[in-house]
C-alpha cells in the first residue's frame, strides 16, 4: 500500500469519532492548508501516532524518495548559509523543548547539523557532536565538541560507535534524507539503550531537495510519515508527536517526533 494512500485512511478513520467539521475535511482527499491550521490549532497532530496503524510493509517508492534537484548535495551546500531556517518563534518554541527534554551530561549526536543546534545556552552537554554538510557551519556552532562533515545521501552510515550517545537530534532535514531506512537504523544503532531520537518538523523546506513525497502531503501527514521511519527502523518504542507550535496559524508550526530505543 502507498504510504500517501495509507495516510488519507488513516486520518478518515481517525476523525471519524470528532466533529462533523472534522469529517467533512477529512473527506475530500487533501487537507488544504486552511484544514491543516485548524487541525494543528485543535493539537490534532499530537494524536496522528497514537495508536498508528502503519503498512505491514516498507511502503515507500524509489519515486517518493527522489526529488527534482538530483545533483550532488555537496554542490547544493556548498555555500555556507548563517541563517535560521525557521523562524524566531518555532526556533524559541524548539530551544525551550530541549531544555525540558535533554539532561546535563547527555551526549548528544546532531545530525544535519550546521552552525546553529537551538540548545539552551545554560545546558552543559557531554560530547555533543554535529554530523552535517558544510564544515564551514559546523565550525561556527559553538554549541558541539566535535563535528564531521559528510554527505549522508552517498553514505548513511554514521562514523560513530554502537551506543554511543544518550539523544539523537535532527531539525527540520528529515525531508532531505534519501535513504531514511538506512538513517533510521545509523540512529538507532548509536543511541544507547533507553536513548531518544528528536526529530523536529515544520513546513520550509528547500523545495527542489526535498524529496517527492515530502511536497505532496501536509503537516499532519509529515507527522505520520516521520513516525513510520522509527515503526520501520525495528528498534524503537512506539513513535509519539509533541505540538510544540508556538502561535498556530501566526507562526511556523513545529512537531517534535521522539523515538525510544528499546533498552
Amino acid at each position: 500500500m502507498r504510504l500517501a494512500s495509507a495516510t488519507t485512511l488513516f486520518f478518515t478513520s481517525f476523525c471519524q469519532g470528532f466533529s462533523p467539521m472534522a469529517r467533512n475535511i477529512v473527506s475530500s482527499r487533501t487537507l488544504v492548508a486552511g484544514t491543516s491550521t485548524l487541525l494543528r490549532e485543535q493539537r490534532m497532530a499530537e494524536k496522528v501516532l497514537a495508536n498508528a496503524k502503519f503498512p505491514d510493509e516498507w511502503p515507500f517508492t524509489e519515486s517518493d524518495l527522489t526529488r527534482a534537484d538530483e545533483s550532488p548535495d555537496t554542490v547544493f551546500y556548498e555555500t555556507p548559509r548563517l541563517c535560521y531556517h525557521i523562524d524566531d518563534a518555532a526556533v524559541a518554541a524548539l530551544t525551550e523543548y530541549y531544555g525540558e527534554t535533554l539532561n546535563d551530561g547527555d551526549d548528544v549526536l546532531d545530525i544535519c547539523s550546521s552552525w546553529v543546534s537551538h540548545f539552551p545556552k545554560e545546558w552543559k552537554g557531554g560530547n555533543v557532536v554535529g554530523l552535517g554538510m558544510n564544515e564551514f557551519e559546523l565550525n561556527k556552532n559553538e554549541r558541539l565538541s566535535s563535528y564531521d562533515a559528510k554527505d549522508l545521501n552517498v553514505d548513511p552510515t554514521f562514523p560513530y560507535d554502537d551506543d554511543s550517545f544518550d539523544k539523537v537530534t535532527c531539525v527540520v532535514s528529515v525531508d532531505y534524507l534519501t535513504k531514511p531506512k538506512e538513517i533510521f537504523a545509523e540512529i538507532g544503532r548509536v543511541l544507547r539503550p533507553g536513548g531518544m531520537a528528536l526529530l523536529s518538523i515544520s513546513n520550509r523546506c528547500f523545495p527542489t531537495k526535498a524529496w517527492n513525497l515530502w511536497l505532496r502531503t501536509n503537516d499532519l501527514e509529515h507527522v505520520f510519515i516521520a513516525g513510520s521511519f522509527f515503526h520501520y527502523a525495528g528498534m524503537f518504542e512506539p513513535p509519539s508527536c509533541a505540538d510544540i507550535s508556538p502561535n498556530p496559524g501566526r507562526s511556523d508550526p513545529m512537531y517534535v517526533i521522539k523515538g525510544i530505543k528499546k533498552a
